[in-house]
């Protein structure tokens, strides 16, 4: 799995600079975009998809580090171009801003890129970080951390998450600080906004209760499992986990003791009203299909570090978690409101479980806690816009 990563990771970035060459020239106004990931992509998207409709004279390109971004989306139409960022030297920064020349370089939550800060600096290239959220056992606050702090004050401006973050930003000499806000929750939010409908799922879940556990690793599906094979309530569940090996999928499957089948198993002659259980070794559909659960549980919050929250929260239902969810600002905030619930072990999963499903009024407040969250802290994306607009031309 790593050497694959690693594979990936340098083949397709021996690709960027003909990529580049081949499709951005001198005549055109470039809006650059760089997220790490796909997590980071998914909270640039909506800044993305504002700018490209505000001005569609400019050619957007759109940069990843990670394979698990770039390879999800290469062949997306989100952008004009589509590629790997180099490594941070200074020859690369040199090469590809010359090919690039972005009129914006916008880049996206902890993406710090000292060489090539440094060189959009010296071509006087309006440079900004958004949805940045910052904590005080950072690199940029300790004594030995000038490095790192000195290419912040590359940025002509950043946006941070919250009041916290503009302090310590503040404590460092840094004051082009706006504070606007996660526009992670504008995206979710346009979730709710497209169909997401899905054929599969009418069949599956028709009228009954249904659970989703999104994301989930081996820590969570034994728990889950567990549950599912103890279970008298006439309630649907959904599994996608977050390895889809095949390997791993057959060992689920056969773990279940309840009719279960997998998404890649479908077929017209399968009657899917039959099956209990359904597994998703799939990507691509989750979100769509959390807005079919009743109650979702998201994976990672007893392995490697939890998964997104949010996109079943979008739904007003109640969010069930494990009990490593500290550095997830969402989860801990969520967690103190309530509308997303931790849990240590089986019997308070199984107690919780029963509970939702017995109590409707429970449940549909639990949610709500999570609607409301979302609704007020929507709206990044326009703070952001209107400060950007300043910085383009006609």
């Amino acid at each position: 799995m790593v050497n694959s990563k690693l594979s990936l990771f340098v083949k397709g970035r021996k690709e960027t600079f003909s990529l580049i060459e081949n499709s951005i020239f001198k005549e055109d106004k470039v809006i650059w975009i760089h997220a790490s990931s796909l997590g980071e992509y998914e909270q640039g998207l909506p800044v993305l998809e504002k700018l490209k409709s505000l001005y569609p004279n400019y050619k957007t390109l759109l940069t990843f580090f990670s394979p698990s971004g770039y390879e999800v989306k290469k062949n997306s139409k989100v952008a004009d171009v589509i590629c790997y960022l180099p490594l941070d030297t200074k020859k690369n920064a040199s090469i590809f801003l010359e090919a690039a020349h972005p009129d914006i370089a916008i880049f996206i939550k902890y993406e710090i890129w000292p060489n090539f800060l440094n060189t959009l600096k010296e071509q006087n290239t309006p440079t900004f970080l958004i949805s940045a959220i910052y904590k005080e056992n950072q690199i940029y606050f300790k004594s030995y951390g000038g490095f790192m702090s000195k290419a912040l004050n590359d940025f002509t401006h950043i946006f941070v998450q919250n009041k916290k973050s503009e302090e310590l930003l503040n404590s460092i000499g840094y004051k082009n600080v706006t504070i606007a806000g996660d526009t992670r929750f504008d995206r979710v939010s346009e979730i709710l906004d497209r169909n997401n409908e899905l054929d599969f799922m009418n069949l599956f879940k028709q009228n009954h209760f249904c659970f989703v556990a999104g994301s989930t690793w081996t820590e969570d599906e034994s728990l889950i499992i567990e549950y599912i094979n103890k279970c008298s309530h006439p309630i649907k569940f959904v599994l996608a986990p977050h390895t889809m090996k095949n390997n791993h999928i057959q060992e689920i499957k056969q773990s279940i003791n309840k009719p279960v089948i997998c998404y890649s198993d479908l077929n017209d002659t399968i009657i899917l009203s039959d099956y209990d259980v359904i597994i998703i070794d799939t990507i691509g559909l989750l979100t769509k299909i959390y807005s079919y659960a009743d109650i979702a549980y998201v994976g990672g919050g007893f392995a490697t570090g939890l998964h997104n929250t949010l996109e079943p929260a979008v739904f007003g239902i109640p969010v069930i978690i494990g009990s490593k969810f500290e550095g997830f600002a969402e989860a801990e905030e969520l967690v103190k409101l309530k509308g997303v619930i931790s849990i240590k072990t089986f019997i308070e999963f199984q107690k919780l479980v029963n509970t939702y499903f017995a109590e409707n009024e429970i449940r549909q407040n639990t949610g709500q806690i999570n609607t409301n969250f979302i609704k007020e802290k929507a709206g990044a994306t326009v703070s952001i816009i209107n400060e950007l607009n300043s910085f383009f031309t006609s």
